[in-house]
């Protein structure tokens, strides 16, 4: 049987926004990260107060700011988003063998081998609070614990013990091994991660929306209707099956996609095109991860194979399709230049990466527009981009016609 936490910041990009000014967000119950009011950016994060407007994560700052007029609008303190990041996961690795950062404000520890050792005769609850008070302690940030006897439990969990206004949550929540399956029939489909708003639409088609629908379809049921992978995974997930490790990842050294043609490619604006898919596949790579590039690689493969390469380095990290895609073009045409015959592949790759604190924490800064420079167009653009993708999928907008 395994121990398993998850720390959870909570309202982590507001406890931010307030640690940077806490004489103005410091003070303002009514907050919203992610812009200025006038901004055109997306909403990162908002206090249990504004959500209570209708104010939420994703939603375009305008909106929010309809919905909750007297609301403080904040950019994300950019710098701190890292900092207070690494700082967390120093104080976890103090009580945990094994952490792994699974995003800036969260990330999973594994307990089993303490637990019968310097751990003995301690509940995971009672150690889950002596790390949260530590946590606050060195860091002035607030987390929550969810625990359980495997990650995805302990991920379902955690919202419960979040301490927001009318849930009863004390800062930690434990699922007693034996007690996963009870805990999640009274869950709705919809709370879990991966069940989507396109899952969701499929499943309320049916006429499922809570897991007490769906607890008694058989594996094979739903293996016909959603096919083995998903149907697989859903069986699983409702009962609280994971057997997902807990592991220390390793900091990316770079981030890279390529494209080998199915025959060669001579013109230079097909070539391009071909490109630019890969830059947006990159720079998505990038936001996901939590990572910013400062270098550029472009690289091709002739059709006798010699393999060539140009590359850039910029001041600043970049992460959006717009501020990439005229730096990769100029780097293609440079090599088109100095050769130019029948290409078998391109390659775009992004190197010298720094973490950033993932999609939500871009700093929204006006910049001069040229390429390799990321201005708060960009990346409000981004996020839109993101957000759209998450609901309809990634194929609902492309890149490469045009950059």
């Amino acid at each position: 049987m395994r121990s398993i936490l998850l720390a959870d910041c909570d309202v982590y990009y507001v406890q931010l926004a307030r640690i940077a000014d806490p004489e103005g967000a410091g003070r303002e119950p009514l907050l919203i990260v992610g812009g200025s009011a006038e901004s055109r950016g997306v909403v990162c994060s908002a206090t249990y107060e504004a959500r209570k407007y209708g104010v939420r994560s994703g939603m375009p700052i305008p909106r929010a700011v309809r919905l909750c007029p007297k609301a403080m609008c904040v950019p994300v303190p950019r710098e701190l988003c890292t900092e207070k990041s690494d700082e967390i996961v120093n104080v976890l690795k103090r009580f945990a063998p094994e952490v792994e950062s699974a995003s800036p404000d969260e990330a999973y520890l594994d307990l089993t081998t303490t637990m019968q050792t310097i751990y003995r005769g301690r509940t995971l609850e009672d150690i889950a609070h002596t790390i949260r008070n530590a946590v606050l302690r060195e860091t002035s940030i607030q987390i929550s614990m969810g625990g359980a006897t495997n990650k995805l439990v302990a991920k379902m969990a955690v919202e419960h013990a979040k301490p927001r206004d009318g849930a009863g949550g004390n800062g930690v929540y434990v699922v007693a091994s034996g007690d996963e399956a009870r805990y999640l029939s009274r869950l709705a489909l919809a709370d879990f991660p991966g069940v989507g708003p396109k899952f969701q639409e499929d499943l309320a088609r049916i006429g499922w929306s809570k897991v007490e629908d769906v607890i008694g379809v058989s594996l094979d049921e739903l293996r016909r209707r959603f096919g083995d992978r998903s149907g697989e995974w859903l069986y699983e997930t409702i009962r609280g099956i994971d057997s997902s490790p807990v592991h220390q990842r390793e900091e990316p050294k770079s981030m890279g996609r390529e494209e080998t043609f199915a025959s060669d490619i001579m013109e230079d604006a097909e070539l391009e095109r071909e490109m630019l898919q890969l830059v947006d596949r990159v720079t998505s790579d990038l936001r996901e991860s939590g990572y910013g590039a400062k270098t550029i690689t472009v690289r091709i493969k002739d059709s006798d194979f010699t393999l060539r390469s140009a590359a850039r380095t910029l001041d600043d990290v970049v992460t959006t399709y717009h501020a990439v895609a005229p730096l990769a073009k100029e780097l293609l045409r440079q090599l088109r230049r100095k050769r130019r015959v029948a290409a078998r592949l391109v390659g775009v790759s992004a190197s010298h990466l720094s973490r950033i604190g993932g999609e939500e924490q871009f700093a929204l800064f006006d910049g001069e527009f040229a390429d390799g420079v990321e201005t708060s167009k960009h990346r409000e653009l981004a996020a839109a981009l993101d957000n759209v993708r998450e609901r309809y999928g990634r194929d609902v907008i492309k890149f490469g016609k045009s950059g």
